[in-house]
């Protein structure tokens, strides 16, 4: 009996002790919170490792701040409590600056983008107005569902028959298959990137519903370590590095930081 509770201690300090490792400090590890949904920011690849571009962005930064990188999936709508908690010290993963101004504390933009309506080629649906009367899907929590709340597109919103919220895209792209829906709102990026290869089968429209910029957050205060992010991000603006990473993932330029506008000049 003894020898078994020796047994069950020791097992739990090293579970512990193993916690303990990778918990975020900001000063041996970076644990960058993501949505393991959301390619091409952050998503399981084909050998199931995590990666996607502001993950690649992230590993770079750890490596020039002399950190070891830990990926921390989250549950999106969770993301507040677990940046409070400190299970992570970040949240890098598309991160939408408008409408959270005052909620984080932000580095620079690195990313210029915008939330559009995705739809099925053969939907009949071509304009923001023909989706009066549709069902409408939308990520929750999302910078998607934040335009649509936005009183800039109440006309808009109202006019759907209803506005589904689900926990993640991969749910969206399933309802708008099985006909359960018949828009997507979400990221342009996103978008392109899960429609890649099927031109035939999808339309985005024209017409943004918002454009943003996109920031690396951190808990409200916490200055100290987005300023070394900072720092590690406008060296690899320089370098080039997030230009040619850009083009990897996005077959352009999309860095949107003052020190890569100053590297072109």
């Amino acid at each position: 009996m003894k020898k078994s509770y020796f047994i069950f201690v020791v097992a739990l300090l090293a579970a512990i002790v193993s916690f303990s490792a990778v918990f975020a400090d900001g000063e041996k590890t970076l644990v960058v919170g993501f949505d393991q949904n959301f390619p091409p920011y952050g998503y399981v690849g084909k050998d199931g490792e995590f990666t996607g571009y502001d993950l690649d962005l992230a590993a770079e930064v750890a490596k020039r701040l002399d950190l070891e990188i830990v990926y921390q999936p989250i549950d999106w709508d969770a993301k507040d409590m677990e940046l409070d908690s400190g299970t992570i010290d970040l949240i890098w993963n598309g991160f939408t600056i408008q409408g959270r101004e005052d909620d984080y504390t932000w580095t620079e933009p690195y990313k210029e983008a915008g939330q559009i309506v995705l739809v099925a080629a053969k939907s009949g649906i071509v304009d923001l107005k023909d989706l009066s009367g549709k069902v409408v899907s939308v990520q929750t929590d999302s910078a998607g569902l934040a335009a649509l709340e936005d009183e800039a597109n109440a006309e808009l919103t109202a006019s759907f028959k209803e506005l589904t919220i689900v926990p993640d895209y991969n749910q969206a792209f399933m309802d708008l298959e099985a006909g359960a829906v018949d828009a997507i709102v979400m990221d342009v990026d996103v978008a392109l990137f899960q429609i890649k290869g099927k031109d035939d089968d999808y339309r985005i429209l024209d017409e943004y519903i918002q454009k943003e910029d996109y920031a690396v957050g951190f808990k409200l205060g916490n200055e100290e370590l987005r300023d070394k992010v900072q720092e590690a991000l406008n060296e690899m603006a320089k370098e080039g590095f997030i230009s040619e990473l850009s083009d990897k993932y996005f077959s352009y330029d999309s860095c949107a930081l003052a020190a890569c506008e100053k590297s072109a000049e």
